[in-house]
C-alpha cells in the first residue's frame, strides 16, 4: 500500500511564504543600503583643497561629525558605517592631514588610518644672521613658539654650550616639521646638520691650511658666504683671504664691518664706518673676527678649507654679481675706480 502524503496546512505555507518574502525584502534593503553606502563614501564632497586636524583620541563618531562640519562628508552615518565595515574605526592617527580637492570620505578614512600626516617645511637660506633666522621662526605660525622667549645664551646652553655665539650655528637647508612641533626642534635639527657638515669639510681640508680649528673654518666660511654672489667664485675668494692671512695683511672685508655695526645698520657703508672699531672690523683689526657673521652653506664651508691656489690679494665687486680679482694694490685701485665710480 502506498504511503499517505501528508498535506501541509495552508497556514504553514503562508508563514513560509511570508518568511521568504521578508528575507527577500531584507536582502534587497540591505543590498540597496550597501550600494547607497558605497556610492556615498565614494563620492567626493569638497571641491577645494583643505587641511584636517585630528586630535589625539578622536573616535569614529567625533570624526564623522568633524568631516561633516568641515564640508568633507555629506552625513555622519555613512562615514561611521564605512569605518566599521572597512576596519578603520579606532585606528585613526592624530595629526594634520592635507586633503586634496575631490577626495572621497572613504579615501579620507584610509588616509587617517595609514597616518599619512602632512609635513610642512621651512627653508633657512644662506647668509642669514641669527636675528633674521629668529624672525623667520617667529613668523612661522604652524610652529609652537618657544625661541622668542629665549635669550641667545639660553639657546646656546641648550644646543652648543661650548660655543661663544649662536651666529653660524645652524645649517641652511629645508627642514620638515609637523603641526605644533616647536621652533626649537627646527634649530636642533639645523644645529646638528651644521655640526656634521662642518666636520665633513674639516676632515677634507687642504694640508697647508692656515686655519687652526673647525670654528675658524666656520668663521671664514661665513665671510665667504657674505662676499660671494656666485658659488663658482667662492674658492677664489677663499684663496684671497687665505693669502692675506698668510702675509699678515688685514682682511678688510666689508661684511664683517657691517656685522660689527649691529642689526640696526641699514647702509650704505661709508668710509667713516670702516674706521669704527668693533671686534668684527677687519679694517681696524688683524686676523679673523671672533666668530661667524652669518650662516654659511655647504659650498662656502668647502671653499673655506680648500682655497684656490692663487696669487690674488684683492677683489672688488663688478656690480653684476661677479668680482674683479687683482694681485697688486695698483691693479686693485684701478679696478675700484672702474667699478665703483
Amino acid at each position: 500500500m502506498a504511503p499517505k502524503v501528508r498535506e501541509v496546512p495552508r497556514f504553514a505555507w503562508s508563514l513560509r511564504a511570508l518568511g521568504t518574502l521578508t528575507l527577500a525584502i531584507g536582502i534587497c534593503v540591505l543590498g540597496t543600503s550597501l550600494i547607497f553606502l558605497y556610492q556615498t563614501v565614494r563620492t567626493p564632497v569638497s571641491s577645494n583643497d583643505s587641511f584636517l586636524v585630528v586630535k589625539p583620541g578622536s573616535g569614529v563618531t567625533h570624526l564623522a561629525r568633524q568631516l561633516v562640519s568641515e564640508g568633507l562628508a555629506g552625513s555622519e552615518w555613512p562615514v561611521i558605517a564605512w569605518a566599521v565595515l572597512s576596519g578603520t574605526a579606532g585606528s585613526f592617527k592624530a595629526g594634520e592631514y592635507f586633503i586634496p580637492a575631490k577626495t572621497t570620505p572613504a579615501q579620507i578614512l584610509g588616509k587617517l588610518s595609514r597616518g599619512g600626516v602632512h609635513q610642512r617645511k621651512l627653508t633657512i637660506i644662506e647668509g642669514l644672521r641669527f636675528s633674521q633666522l629668529r624672525e623667520r621662526l617667529v613668523g612661522e605660525t604652524h610652529l609652537a613658539a618657544t625661541v622668542a622667549s629665549l635669550s641667545e645664551r639660553d639657546i646656546l646652553d641648550e644646543l652648543a654650550p661650548d660655543r661663544p655665539s649662536v651666529e653660524g650655528l645652524f645649517f641652511p637647508d629645508t627642514y620638515y616639521f609637523l603641526l605644533e612641533d616647536t621652533d626649537m626642534s627646527i634649530l636642533t635639527k639645523a644645529a646638528g646638520k651644521m655640526d656634521r657638515e662642518l666636520m665633513h669639510a674639516w676632515q677634507n681640508r687642504a694640508a697647508d691650511l692656515v686655519l687652526d680649528d673647525p670654528y675658524e673654518a666656520l668663521t671664514m666660511a661665513s665671510i665667504i658666504q657674505k662676499e660671494a654672489m656666485l658659488e663658482s667664485e667662492m674658492p677664489r675668494i677663499s684663496g684671497v683671504l687665505h693669502n692675506r692671512l698668510k702675509r699678515k695683511m688685514r682682511l678688510q672685508t666689508d661684511p664683517t664691518v657691517i656685522f660689527g655695526l649691529g642689526p640696526g645698520f641699514k647702509g650704505p657703508l661709508k668710509r667713516s664706518d670702516l674706521k669704527k672699531d668693533t671686534p668684527y672690523n677687519t679694517y681696524t683689526r688683524a686676523g679673523l673676527p671672533p666668530g661667524p657673521i652669518a650662516l654659511p652653506g655647504r659650498s662656502a664651508l668647502l671653499a673655506a678649507v680648500n682655497p684656490l691656489a692663487t696669487e690674488d690679494l684683492y677683489f672688488v665687486a663688478k656690480g653684476d654679481g661677479s668680482h674683479h680679482f687683482s694681485k697688486t694694490l695698483k691693479e686693485h685701485n684701478r679696478a675700484v675706480k672702474k667699478y665703483r665710480n
